[in-house]
This record gives structure tokens, C-alpha cells and sequence, in this order.
């Protein structure tokens, strides 16, 4: 152990040192990210179309191509899944991550090309933990195990040529084999895809360990833990795991989950590390734990650039460098990758918080949505939920906002709906599960989520007296104009100024 402690700190120390350059030479490391992956593209199908040979410059790069979203980058996937190679990055891709819809498709497949794994996604959690090691020399972590949960939908064949499942699985397919002896459960329970079955199987194996850290989502976490107290009669995190020192986060908002936390896990040596990965990369590590922005990694194989939110959804946007950025300005964020995304705009909002080193957080989504548990509820799909259920029950809605109820100690996270009828349903209790179901087969994460009511239970929908949306926005001095009524929100400071009227 003292040999591995040794090794693990020399390659902490000589990361750190890489790392820290990101504060001397930030914009010629993106430009050699960005000119490396237009090396690497150039003979493929997606390169040999937008001449990469001949590109020189980013502007000549962002002349040449176009912003990208899935719908447009969906016909190579396709192609790409039944084994096609040479497409969007060179090789044949064997892996794609499964992810939330678009509007109009459930759910997306997001490539991932081995040099995405090896230089993105397995090497954003490797700098968590080197970090960490830096920021807290005298830490026990390496003592015991990290708890891992693993995906809800474990890795499934395409064809013969092709599997997808959720990030986190296909990590645990592709880790080294040594990793088994850092965490617990083992990969064959991490990657149980029914999700009861799973938890009962950690808890079976886990209990017993040294566990020090956990990664992952939080409002998932949650359902694990209270069960384990359950089961161990436990009051507190600490009593099972005496050790537990480090959570790293990451998926959803945390700060709703704080609170909770703390009650679980009540000592202040406990650690909260804020990481920004998706199925499309691993972006940002937190590196100071009193500062709630955190670092851009620059150097995963990652180019990044920028929409100004005033320009977003123009023809023709202007679109930023690194260089251009300014503090505290709300920006869309665009990827080039080498998991062969090109110019892909992810959907995420964003704010520099810090230049030389660049810190960001992240404000938001380009367009409404829902996304406290992981189930990015978008406003597409709340619009066609909403339509079939008014069919199904002859109801009319007038106005509505929606938003979520998050995780208590005795309540379960669920998406509370506040909703105007002109027409309202003979039974709202129909129109609910109308509503449920079909967001259900719309969404494949909100189906995850809302599986045996672990994560997520039944939508709570109230019936607003007409006038409630007009009396609100009357007093939030918004009516008229180009005053809209916000749908979806990502927190309940619209709920509960809406309750606060009904309760009136």
C-alpha cells in the first residue's frame, strides 16, 4: 500500500502540474485540442465534406461548418450504429450512450469512440480524484472502496456491430480490471438494470466494506440510502460507513439535496464535489469546495465554443472563442469532440465565473425544462403530454407551470403541475395518469425515473380557479407585451408564488 501511495501521488503531483497550465496557456491548448482533431477527422466522410484538410484557423473552421444539434447528426449515427465506419471520426464506433429524446425522438444515441473514453470520460474521474488527493494530502479515501450505482439501463446490442446503454454502464464495460478492487458492488450488480433488484443487491454486498466516497447522481443516492437505513436500523450514514468521506456529484442541481445530505452523513469532515460530465463529454471539475463554479477541463480532447443567449436561435449567431468570453454573460455552449461531434450545441447555458484559469456554472438549459432528478423533462414533451390527456378527458387548459417536489424524509420526489382549465377534466385524477403515461413514452429518462415510483411517483396536478395565472403575473407586473407564462422550471420559486395566490 505505501508503494501504491507512493505512485498514486507522483502522478497527482505531475497531473496537478498539466492541470495548472491551464491557467498560463489556455487558448493554445484549445487551439492545438481543436487542430488535433481536425487531423485526426480529415479522411473521413464528415472531414473529407468540410475540406478539414485545408481549415487553418477557427474562423476558417466555423465558416466551413455548421452548428450541429442531433437531429441534424442523427442520420450518421444511424449509419454508424450498423457499422459503418470512417463517418463522423475515424474507425469504426462500437458505443453509444443513451440519453434523453429530442423532440421527436425519445431518446438519443450519443457516440462514443474509444479515444472519447480513454481521453474524456474514464479521464474526468481520475482528475476528480487526483484533485482531491492535492486539496487534501492527508485523506484516508484510498483505505477503503468508492460505491458505485451504475446505470439504469446496462449495455444492449444494436446488432452485431454496436451497443449502447447509459454512459455510466459502458464506463464499467471499459474500466481496467484492476478497478474492481477500488469500488464496490462488483460490475455484475453495478449493472443490474432493474434498479430494486440493484439496491437490494449493494446493500447485500456493501454493508460489509470500507466504503469511503460515492459518485453519482444524488437524487438516486438518496433512494439507496434511506433503504439502507432501513435495513440496518441505522440513524445516520456514518453509523454503516464510518469512514465515508467524499461525494462526488454531478447530473442535477445539489444544493436541494444539501440539506438532506448533512442529515445523512452529519459530520463536517464530509466532502461535496460538484463534476459537469454528460453523454457528450466530461466538462467541468468544482476545485475549491467554498466556491460553487468549477474548472474546464481543456484538455480531454474537447474544443469548446460560445453563444451569447441574445443571439441564440438567430440564423446566424455569433459564436465565441475561448478568448472572447466575458465574466458572468450567459452563454449556449458548443462542443467539437472526438467522439466525432462537430460543432454540437449541447443544449447547456452556461457563465464564466473566472478567466486564467476559466471556471464556469452552469445556469441552465436553452429551453424550458425539468431536470431535478435526471429526467430532463423538456417543454416538447409537457406540450404533447398535456395534449393527449385533454383528448382523453375532454378537458381545455388555459394556462400551466409545472416544476418538481424534490426528495424529504417522508416524501418522494415527484413533478408538481399547476394547471388553469377553461374545460376541466370530469376526473383529474384520469387526466393524471393520462398525463404520466404519456410522458412516460416520450421520455425514456423520465420512464427510468418514474419506475415502481423509486425515484419519481405519480405527477401531483392541482386545479387552479380561473384567474389564478392572470392575478399572478398581474403581480409580478407582466401582463402583456411579450410576457409569457413560464412552463417548466427547474426549481419551485414559480410554484410557490402560484400557491401562495391559492392559498389566499
Amino acid at each position: 500500500m505505501a508503494i501504491l501511495n507512493s505512485v498514486i501521488r507522483w502522478i497527482t503531483t505531475r497531473r496537478s502540474d498539466e492541470i495548472q497550465y491551464y491557467s498560463e496557456y489556455p487558448l493554445e491548448i484549445q487551439n492545438e485540442v481543436l487542430f488535433n482533431l481536425l487531423a485526426a477527422a480529415k479522411d473521413t466522410e464528415w472531414g473529407k465534406l468540410h475540406n478539414y484538410e485545408k481549415i487553418n484557423s477557427l474562423h476558417e473552421y466555423q465558416n466551413n461548418v455548421p452548428l450541429q444539434d442531433y437531429n441534424q447528426i442523427k442520420p450518421y449515427v444511424e449509419r454508424m450504429r450498423n457499422g459503418e465506419r470512417d463517418l463522423l471520426w475515424p474507425g469504426e464506433t462500437k458505443w453509444f450512450a443513451k440519453s434523453s429524446g429530442t423532440t421527436s425522438d425519445k431518446s438519443k444515441f450519443i457516440p462514443v469512440t474509444r479515444e472519447a473514453l480513454e481521453e474524456c470520460h474514464l479521464k474526468g474521474p481520475k482528475d476528480v480524484f487526483f484533485l482531491y488527493m492535492k486539496t487534501h494530502p492527508d485523506t484516508k479515501v484510498l483505505k477503503g472502496k468508492v460505491l458505485t450505482l451504475g446505470g439504469s439501463h446496462r449495455v444492449n446490442n444494436f446488432s452485431n456491430n454496436s451497443y449502447y446503454g447509459d454512459l455510466s454502464a459502458i464506463m464499467l464495460e471499459n474500466v481496467p480490471f484492476w478497478s474492481d478492487f477500488l469500488r464496490t458492488p462488483t460490475t455484475e450488480i453495478a449493472l443490474i438494470e432493474e434498479f430494486e433488484e440493484k439496491i437490494e443487491k449493494i446493500i447485500e454486498t456493501a454493508l460489509e466494506e470500507n466504503v469511503t466516497a460515492f459518485a453519482g447522481v444524488p437524487s438516486w443516492y438518496l433512494v439507496l440510502f434511506k433503504r439502507v437505513l432501513e435495513k440496518t436500523g441505522k440513524s445516520n450514514l456514518l453509523e454503516v460507513w464510518p469512514n465515508l468521506e467524499v461525494f462526488t456529484h454531478g447530473g442535477v442541481k445539489f444544493d436541494p439535496y444539501r440539506e438532506q445530505y448533512q442529515k445523512l452523513i452529519p459530520s463536517p469532515q464530509m466532502h461535496y464535489i460538484e463534476t459537469y460530465n454528460a453523454s457528450e463529454g466530461f466538462f467541468g471539475i468544482q476545485t475549491n469546495e467554498h466556491q460553487d463554479d468549477m474548472l474546464l477541463m481543456l484538455d480531454y480532447g474537447i474544443f469548446y465554443e460560445f453563444i451569447p443567449m441574445s443571439e441564440f436561435g438567430k440564423e446566424n449567431p455569433q459564436v465565441l472563442g475561448l478568448e472572447e468570453v466575458e465574466l458572468n454573460e450567459n452563454y449556449a455552449l458548443v462542443i467539437s469532440t472526438s467522439a466525432g461531434l462537430w460543432r454540437y450545441v449541447i443544449g447547456d447555458t452556461i457563465k464564466f465565473t473566472c478567466k486564467y484559469p476559466f471556471k464556469i456554472k452552469i445556469t441552465g438549459r436553452t429551453k424550458h425544462f425539468i431536470n431535478a432528478f435526471g429526467e430532463e423533462v423538456i417543454i416538447d414533451n409537457a406540450e404533447q403530454a398535456l395534449k393527449v390527456a385533454c383528448q382523453h378527458t375532454g378537458a381545455v387548459i388555459n394556462e400551466y407551470t409545472a416544476g418538481p417536489i424534490f426528495i424529504g424524509d417522508n416524501q418522494k420526489g415527484a413533478h408538481q403541475w399547476i394547471i388553469e382549465f377553461v374545460t376541466p377534466p370530469d376526473e383529474l385524477d384520469h387526466f393524471t395518469r393520462i398525463l404520466d403515461n404519456t410522458l412516460k413514452t416520450l421520455n425514456s429518462d423520465y420512464e427510468a425515473k418514474r419506475h415502481k415510483n423509486l425515484t419519481l411517483e405519480m405527477p401531483h396536478v392541482i386545479e387552479a380557479p380561473k384567474g389564478t395565472f392572470y392575478n399572478w403575473m398581474k403581480q409580478r407586473g407582466k401582463i402583456g407585451g411579450q410576457n409569457k407564462i413560464p412552463r417548466l422550471s427547474n426549481d419551485r420559486k414559480y410554484l410557490d408564488d402560484l400557491l401562495k395566490i391559492l392559498e389566499e
